[in-house]
């Protein structure tokens, strides 16, 4: 079942059984997908699972964001409701890879393609966001990339 479907599912079953709380996140990360359906002008036809992903994604990061931030303002209630909710929209995206395997990857590509200091950075981190499809989160990328290039 693909990942549009499945959130449709969910959203049926929680509103069936009453579980206001997860309506209110599905009904969000639905509209988060046809928000980007529309500016993409596919409405009629949808999204890919790729696409869905990196909106997924996306969407997972803004929940950490905030719950960062409520925690900086002592409000651990709302920050605990935005890590609940991010919680939910990672059980949509595929499980993240461990550091180890990224780091395998991320050595795989920088000797494929040659990669020597900072000005490659761009180039080794699009090709491993090609590589890791969702698997692995574009800061966490970022960082192991820059920590291997500057040696």
């Amino acid at each position: 079942m693909d990942i549009k479907k499945q959130i449709e599912s969910d959203l049926k079953t929680a509103m069936l059984s009453g579980d206001r709380q997860t309506t209110t996140s599905l009904r969000g990360i639905k509209s988060a997908i046809l928000n980007v359906e529309i500016t993409k002008g596919v409405r009629d036809t949808g999204l890919s699972d790729d696409e869905i992903i990196e909106v997924l994604s996306k969407e997972a990061k803004k929940r950490q964001e905030s719950a960062d931030l409520y925690e900086q303002g002592g409000n651990a209630e709302m920050a605990n409701a935005e890590l609940k909710e991010k919680g939910l929209i990672e059980q949509y995206l595929p499980a993240q890879l461990a550091d180890e395997e990224l780091g395998q990857i991320i050595d795989k590509t920088i000797a494929e393609l040659n990669a020597e200091g900072m000005q490659a950075m761009g180039q080794v981190i699009g090709s491993v966001k090609q590589q890791t499809a969702g698997q692995a989160d574009g800061g966490r990328i970022a960082q192991m990339v820059k920590e291997r290039l500057v040696q």
